[in-house]
């Protein structure tokens, strides 16, 4: 049977920050046109993941229709000189690069690449990052905060270089606008932002995002809230907040971490910190799928 609502199921707002209960394509059908100044999307993957309950089972063909179908929603509910980050394994992002170039100015390809958990692959190269868009609706009016971004220049600042091109020359700058290739650790069991969320992404890819692509008092959207990293980024930098999800869990969290009111109890919302045990690896995964004897279901939406 598949986990989706034909109604929007609840809202939890305040003046600033709203949590749409419900599956995503009723959720964006619920914002007006050109009302989000930035989106950020990470739906699901389409490998196997369990979101407590809600499994993703798709043949390409219809996951990728569907990823269309809410993509043309992002488009219609941003601004026109808004900003759209979408995110998707190394797998699905060929075809939704391809999509989304149809609709929107790609101005950047991000890689975030992470550290290894330890456990690799021994037959091939393993993946160890994960491919992001940056896509704006217009090509050159959109917004792109790069001093509120700026790392720190390893190169010739490090080693106190000069930089003889310039006239009179002057020492290298410390600091720089990032690449394309972002470092960031991925979220581990014993941080203090940890939920109990299998795909959570870290606090501060998510800042670098939000810092860059938007303003104070803007609206962010995020479509698949998840762990509502999002949502808790873009209200401590004093934006607006839009989030949907499907998964009452994951809306318990959004609602704690948003200080949302609610009809949920102090218990029902609190912490409990749980390791994700419940995803099997790449590899098994793949065995399942091989194995399984009714690939004819309808896919579960998180």
């Amino acid at each position: 049977m598949a986990a989706r609502f034909d109604v929007i199921n609840q809202t939890f707002s305040d003046e600033n920050q709203k949590i749409i209960h419900g599956d995503v394509l009723l959720g964006l059908k619920a914002i007006p046109d050109e009302s989000v100044n930035l989106i950020f999307a990470d739906p699901p993957y389409n490998i196997g993941k369990d979101f407590d309950g809600l499994k993703e089972k798709w043949t390409e063909e219809d996951f990728l229709a569907w990823c269309y179908e809410w993509i043309d929603d992002c488009f219609r509910v941003l601004k026109p000189n808004g900003t759209f980050y979408l995110m998707n394994s190394t797998e699905n992002m060929p075809f939704l690069d391809i999509y989304c170039r149809k609709l929107f100015t790609i101005k950047s390809r991000v890689i975030w690449s992470y550290d290894s958990s330890g456990v690799q692959a021994k037959t091939y190269f393993g993946s160890m990052y994960e491919p992001i868009l940056m896509l704006t609706k217009h090509p050159k009016n959109y917004t792109f905060n790069h001093e509120d971004i700026l790392v720190e220049a390893k190169t010739g600042a490090k080693r106190q270089l000069i930089d003889y091109r310039k006239n009179p020359p002057q020492p290298y700058n410390t600091k720089k606008v990032p690449g394309n290739v972002w470092e960031f650790p991925r979220v581990r069991f014993k941080m203090d932002e940890y939920e109990n969320h299998p795909t959570q992404k870290p606090e501060s890819l998510l800042e670098r995002i939000v810092k860059a692509s938007s303003n104070e008092g803007d609206y962010v959207l995020d479509p698949f809230s998840g762990s509502f990293t999002t949502g808790a980024v873009a209200k401590r930098f004093n934006r607006k907040f839009i989030g949907i999800e499907i998964n009452e869990e994951y809306v318990k969290m959004g609602i704690r971490r948003l200080e949302l009111p609610s009809h949920y109890s102090e218990q029902e919302l609190a912490k409990e910190k749980k390791r994700k045990t419940n995803n099997l690896s790449k590899k098994n995964r793949q065995k399942e799928a091989d194995t399984s004897a009714s690939p004819q279901q309808n896919p579960l939406i998180r």
